[in-house]
């Protein structure tokens, strides 16, 4: 079972800093509310990454062209960016071989290599299309609206690099995963028949790591998607209570939110020690950020709301980053993400005894090393008067991540009820994708467009050349 030890988080271990108990105590009411307005938005089909972990026909869908279609193909790229490319790296990194894709076909049991492209920094992708065979390549095409600029870029130029060495074959090297009804993509697909597979429509970009847009590439490499879907729905289970002493996504929301609102810690570290549970953090960082990071209310009031996410990595952190979180600001909180039980462990050879410096180090692992340094970073950490957590898996295997990944969504719309504003929107996002439309020369936006041109002038005289 995942665990959430809060104890850093609370004076009584601080040394008089951090969370008063008695605040947090107090914190219980708000929480059912907190609680009763997310199952009503759930219950009303607002909030449908809740429904994801049962499964259903998608989830059919999905396994018969993972076994069938998909296994004519030697790579996967997925073509995505923020949600519909975060949580597949994040389960790539997590539940696949560190080097999955470097292996032979019969060491990935014939499985395709998985690729995610999720920027559009030309260097990369040149490169990445001159290394592959496209004739052994599917092309994921991961995009809710089919509107997003920089996949539909990727798509473009990838269609006709299949078209100039496939002909008509090209589709076949295709798949949609959008929405069910509408979009672009789903026009496309309409058009020259290409494979689909749905976004329910009442599921966001940065919730959907559970549907179609985490699920087809898992399958297809491999990965046990049930188990995904079981730790899910078992967590979804337990967040149903609205005691928040028994709600793992409702305390975690509530003492991050106190911390940021009240103790002056805004700044939210999420720092994993496990390679594997690296990638997560990044998926954490988007799902925080841009669900919480909000101007307005729900009621439209003007706010700034927003905590600030951070990605460290275990043990690599403690030699760029510890530093500051030791004796900087107090301003931050560090959540820890560790697993009980490492799949596998590296001993350490017992050598040069009459050197002090490397003796103690024999005997031991390399996974005993790192839950140490974790533990003393923890101590350290608290020793100094700075409020830290662990959430900790048994083992970073499909069931756990299913669970991890429905805790923290669920935490985050909790998050949301506690500052007002609406988790599921992104209208800073939006107004970023009008400029670019914009300044690319899309119909509609050439005032748009003259007006940055006029103020980038303005600004000239600032720029050093």
């Amino acid at each position: 079972m995942i665990s959430l030890d809060y104890n850093n988080m609370l004076s009584t271990r601080l040394g008089g800093r951090g969370i008063d108990p008695a605040r947090l105590e107090a914190m219980a009411g708000r929480f059912r509310d907190a609680h009763a307005d997310t199952a009503s938005r759930r219950d009303s089909g607002e909030m449908g990454f809740f429904a994801l972990g049962d499964g259903g026909e998608t989830v059919s869908e999905i396994q018969r062209f993972a076994e069938g279609a998909g296994q004519a193909f030697s790579n996967l790229v997925v073509l995505g960016i923020g949600g519909s490319a975060l949580g597949t790296t994040a389960l790539r990194t997590a539940l696949l071989h560190p080097l999955w894709n470097e292996l032979d076909d019969e060491a990935r049991e014939f499985f395709p290599r998985l690729h995610v492209l999720d920027n559009v920094d030309p260097a990369t992708f040149s490169a990445f299309l001159d290394h592959v065979d496209l004739r052994r390549t599917l092309f994921n095409v991961v995009s809710k609206s089919g509107g997003t600029a920089e996949t539909m870029s990727q798509y473009l130029i990838i269609r006709e690099r299949l078209q100039a060495e496939l002909g008509d074959g090209y589709r076949r090297h295709l798949l949609f995963t959008t929405d069910p009804e509408k979009g672009v993509l789903r026009a496309l697909a309409r058009e020259e028949e290409i494979a689909t597979l749905p976004v329910p429509s009442n599921v966001g970009g940065r919730f959907s790591v559970l549907s179609a847009v985490g699920l087809l590439p898992a399958a297809m490499a491999g990965i046990d998607v049930a188990a995904l879907l079981e730790g899910a729905r078992e967590m979804a289970k337990r967040c149903e209570s609205d005691d928040l002493r028994t709600n793992p996504a409702g305390m975690f929301a509530a003492l991050q939110y106190l911390a940021a609102t009240e103790y002056a810690a805004p700044i939210h570290v999420m720092m994993p020690y496990s390679d594997r549970l690296r990638d997560v953090a990044d998926w954490f960082r988007q799902l925080w950020a841009e669900s919480l990071g909000k101007q307005n209310t729900r009621d439209g009031s003007e706010v700034f709301a927003g905590p600030t996410p951070v990605k460290s990595l275990g043990a690599t952190d403690q030699h760029s980053q510890v530093q500051l979180y030791m004796e900087g600001p107090f301003d931050k909180t560090i959540t820890f993400l560790a697993e009980r039980d490492f799949e596998k462990d590296v001993q350490i050879p017992s050598a040069y005894p009459h050197h002090a410096e490397l003796a103690y180090l024999g005997g031991h692992s390399m996974g005993e090393l790192l839950r140490t340094e974790m533990l003393a970073t923890e101590a350290a950490l608290a020793q100094r008067g700075r409020m830290n957590m662990t959430i900790e898996v048994p083992r970073v295997d499909a069931h756990a991540i299913g669970g991890l990944f429905m805790m923290l969504q669920i935490a985050t719309v909790y998050a949301g009820h506690f500052y007002g504003v609406d988790p599921l929107d992104q209208p800073g996002v939006e107004l970023g994708k009008q400029l670019t439309y914009g300044i690319m020369g899309r119909p509609g936006f050439e005032e748009q467009r003259a007006e940055w041109e006029s103020r980038a002038a303005k600004d000239d005289a600032f720029v050093l050349r």
